[in-house]
């Protein structure tokens, strides 16, 4: 978290010392640094093992989180363009039902590479787009949270898996310099399987819809 923060702040210092003649509002590349809310799902959707009946009459949610984010775009022609993001999001798991108030899973980290194929509604100076495209969701990192730890599981594995996204926003060029305001929605369709580990010996396994909704707003640069 603390590079990406670093990137996000080198790239908005690029973006603000970049001389005024440079940019354009037609431009071929944009550029935007974004504030992100990451809005997961995280309730099971299936239960593979389970041999001690742990799951029976419970549910997991996912924590929100608010993170930095770097979009990279290239316009093939003035409405058609393809984006991607850069950031990392990290996350919480935990219970309710029988589960209710307990903490199974910590410091979930993802990274939600994204690519969009995007159409710009040519409706004049305010750009509003919809887009789609195909995400991966890589896991880098997960810890046992503090009820899993004091029931004996010692290691979680969340699985990286391939899902899709769609988005809709809008961007609004400020004159013709290349600076803009950006607003974005993205809805995600994405899960992962998690497996829970006690002395090496997998205890329990269960697929979780992540489905998060991903809200950004910021400013964007176009060259």
């Amino acid at each position: 978290m603390k590079k990406l923060t670093i990137a996000a702040a080198l790239a908005a210092a690029t973006m603000l010392a970049a001389p005024a003649h440079a940019g354009s509002d037609d431009g071929k590349i944009q550029v935007k640094l974004l504030a992100t809310g990451v809005l997961p799902d995280g309730k099971v959707s299936a239960v593979n093992k389970d041999p001690l009946g742990l799951t029976t009459g419970a549910n997991t949610y996912a924590s929100d989180n608010v993170v930095p984010t770097i979009a990279v775009e290239y316009f093939f022609t003035p409405n058609v363009s393809l984006e991607t993001i850069c950031c990392t999001t990290k996350h919480h798991v935990n219970g309710t039902g029988t589960l209710a108030n307990t903490n199974l899973v910590n410091d979930v980290l993802i990274i939600p590479a994204t690519f969009s194929l995007k159409y710009h509604l040519p409706l004049g100076p305010i750009k509003p787009y919809v887009g789609a495209g195909p995400a991966l969701f890589i896991m880098l990192d997960s810890k046992p949270g503090a009820t899993a730890a004091a029931a004996g599981v010692d290691s979680v594995h969340l699985s990286s898996n391939l899902g899709a996204a769609v988005q809709a926003g809008v961007d609004v060029p400020l004159g013709k310099t290349g600076f803009g305001l950006t607003l974005d929605a993205k809805k995600y369709w994405v899960s992962t399987t998690a497996k829970f580990y006690a002395a090496g010996t997998e205890v329990l396994e269960t697929k979780h819809k992540l489905d998060p909704w991903v809200l950004s707003g910021g400013v964007s640069y176009r060259f």
